[in-house]
């Protein structure tokens, strides 16, 4: 709603900076800025508005907004610009990222700079560095404990080897993502500190309790994060005699966002880090920004509000600017995170799809892809302009929160069904070849999750120590499957450092007493690089699985359907072993995809195509370049193995595709 007043106050802040000389952007700024402002006012107004200073807190937004978009660097006001013109430039069927941690993979930031060819090599054109801002020693949480959000922690670098790195990354058409997390700081951060020494101010800005009346009775509702690490969710403080609630670890405070100037503060270092030049942003733990005593303290209508006002705010400064949402819930829950009802599609255009990763490894496990493919139809529908990232493996364990409604449907019991799962993966199920292990077992729920490479999960590092080949063959294939549905499935693909070689399971984090605690570093390997020269040699599993990729990659960015454009269907395949989704856009290109789930060939009835508008003989396989293997009126599929069927009206178009120039140069169909 236009509000003339809101508008001329506003104009005359504005008007009160100088040094906004660039007119261009300066007037695009004005604009978003009139266009937000009653939206900002009334979200913050739902949030703070029952206290007294609520007016001055808000005034004091609009400036700190002022003077981060006078900070923004000009080609970032630029970018935002074009991004503008361009509103899906994140759903781009040419974007595929990697997640690694700059330490483990590199050393530092300016020996990572050096590594960014071996990236780009293999056609990843957006990199998430994990955690790298300044953090305690030693017990850290990999970086999710923030001492400094201004800061890059001195093992990495400094801030300004980051801001070259994002420069590097955005001239040669590559994205940046680092994270913010949101909930908590560490206890050594500045503002901890001063709580610690008494400072009520700062004492503010967490939630601090003189004894264990409101405690209590958080605890009623809340769960524990790590039952086994770090039970409960509040942590005594000799020196106050206070309880500081710590719902992660007990270094881990968290913040107070019924405190308005906490929210201005996190504002500021949100835009901060974009101004730094990150294009998209992962917002760590968002469900739990605000706490209700009694309920879980997730997934609040405040968590959303908050969200929404820092999307708003991000509107106004830097447009070309996206969000992750990092929200590890159910997958009713994980949708709200898009925004609904009057918020739809304005809180957060990117968010994890962890119930498809968990329901593609539990396909693997049970060689069944019925509980896929269901699972994965009940995931509700997200808004036009939003997307997902698919991904295999990443820093966490791998959670079972699947929807127990649809085992009861199978016939299954969620509890032992997810044992079974455990065990399987931990090498504890016989024929199993993972090499995972248990994660934060719970022993008052018997609930568990699992830590593991891709490579272990999949059985290929058993078979490499077992010298079989034929097992060896079958995990590559398995692994190149999975990477062929997440490349093809409706989203932007997330590969995770190391899979692209097939590492495996790296065992010394135990001998730091640091990370011995928590398995999920058995994932998170130090780089191998001499593991990874050996990825020109064709015959190696590494070479394999690199060239593999490679191809599967430039595939992808051949294949305008692959866009996300909500243009996805699940099918049912008539065959419970082979998982089937069609994809297309509206200019008529269509590829179907079919993957076998199991170690043997399998079939699926040519009018499973038929009833999809294909003429099953003329169909092309993208993967091999040729018809697909019929027999009479079967179409057939090796172990692990996958079709990118296609007609030829869209086969002739992805042939003729800019990529296929550098694919068949470096590689030949059917290989």
């Amino acid at each position: 709603m236009y509000d003339p007043k809101l508008h001329f106050q506003f104009r005359q802040l504005l008007s009160e900076k100088e040094n906004v000389k660039a007119r261009q952007e300066y007037e695009a700024f004005s604009q978003r800025a009139f266009a937000n402002l009653s939206r900002i006012k009334n979200l913050f107004t739902r949030l703070y508005g029952n206290q007294k200073n609520w007016e001055t807190q808000y005034w004091l937004l609009m400036e700190d907004l002022i003077q981060t978009f006078i900070d923004r660097p000009v080609e970032l006001r630029r970018q935002d610009m074009n991004r503008e013109a361009d509103r899906d430039w994140y759903l781009n069927e040419k974007l595929v990222g990697m997640m690694l941690y700059v330490d483990r993979f590199a050393g530092k930031l300016d020996d990572f700079e050096s590594k960014v060819s071996y990236i780009k090599e293999l056609g990843v054109n957006w990199i998430h560095l994990m955690p790298l801002l300044k953090s305690p020693e030693g017990s850290n949480d990999g970086g999710y404990a923030v001492s400094d959000y201004r800061a890059v922690d001195p093992k990495f670098g400094s801030m300004e080897e980051l801001r070259r790195i994002a420069d590097k990354l955005r001239g040669e058409d590559m994205l940046l993502t680092l994270d913010m997390v949101m909930n908590h700081t560490a206890d050594e951060h500045e503002w901890a500190q001063k709580a610690r020494s008494g400072d009520p101010y700062y004492q503010d800005f967490y939630y601090f309790f003189d004894n264990r009346s409101m405690p209590d009775w958080y605890e009623e509702g809340m769960p524990e994060v790590f039952p086994q690490s770090a039970p409960g969710n509040f942590t005594h403080i000799p020196e106050l005699n206070k309880w500081v609630m710590t719902v992660f670890h007990n270094y881990q405070w968290d913040l107070n966002y019924r405190n308005p100037i906490v929210f201005r503060e996190m504002m500021k270092i949100l835009l901060f880090l974009a101004n730094v030049g990150v294009d998209i942003i992962r917002l760590d733990a968002v469900a739990f920004t605000w706490k209700i005593p009694g309920s879980t303290s997730q997934n609040t209508e405040e968590a959303h509000v908050i969200l929404q006002l820092m999307k708003a705010c991000a509107e106004v400064v830097a447009p070309g600017f996206a969000f992750i949402a990092e929200a590890i819930v159910a997958p009713h829950e994980v949708i709200r995170y898009f925004g609904e009802g009057e918020s739809y599609g304005h809180e957060c255009e990117i968010a994890y799809n962890a119930t498809f990763m968990a329901l593609l490894w539990d396909a693997v496990a049970s060689e069944d892809t019925t509980m896929l493919r269901k699972g994965a139809q009940a995931i509700p529908a997200k808004p036009d302009g939003t997307t997902w990232i698919n991904y295999l493996r990443c820093h966490d364990d791998i959670g079972l929160g699947f929807d127990e409604n649809i085992l009861h449907e199978l016939g299954k019991s969620p509890y032992h069904h997810k044992k079974y799962l455990v065990d399987y993966y931990s090498g504890n199920f016989k024929g199993s070849m993972a090499l995972g292990a248990p994660f934060a077992f719970n022993p008052k729920t018997g609930d568990a999750r699992i830590s593991g490479s891709l490579a272990a999960l999949a059985g290929l590092e058993r078979a490499i120590k077992d010298n079989n080949s034929e097992l060896i063959d079958l995990a590559i294939q398995k692994i190149l499957m999975l990477h062929g549905i997440i490349l093809s499935y409706g989203g932007l693909p997330m590969i995770y450092y190391g899979d692209e070689i097939g590492m495996g399971n790296d065992h010394s984090y135990l001998d730091d007493p640091d990370k011995s605690y928590d398995n999920r570093w058995m994932h998170r390997p130090i780089m191998d690089w001499n593991k990874a020269d050996k990825r020109v040699d064709p015959a190696s599993p590494e070479g394999r699985i690199y060239k593999g990729l490679q191809k599967l990659i430039l595939l992808r960015k051949s294949s305008p359907e692959f866009a996300d454009q909500n243009s996805l269907s699940i099918e049912d395949s008539g065959n419970p072993f082979v998982f089937s989704f069609l994809r297309w856009n509206y200019e008529g290109a269509k590829t179907l995809v079919l993957s076998n789930f199991t170690s043997s060939t399998h079939f699926v009835r040519t009018e499973h195509l038929s009833k999809l508008g294909f003429i099953p003989y003329d169909m092309r396989d993208k993967l091999s370049g040729s018809a697909p293997k019929f027999y009479h009126d079967l179409i057939e599929i090796p172990p692990y193995g996958q079709y990118w069927l296609t007609d030829k009206t869209t086969f002739d178009a992805f042939q003729a595709a800019e990529e296929m120039e550098a694919l068949q140069s470096q590689f030949k169909w059917g290989v």
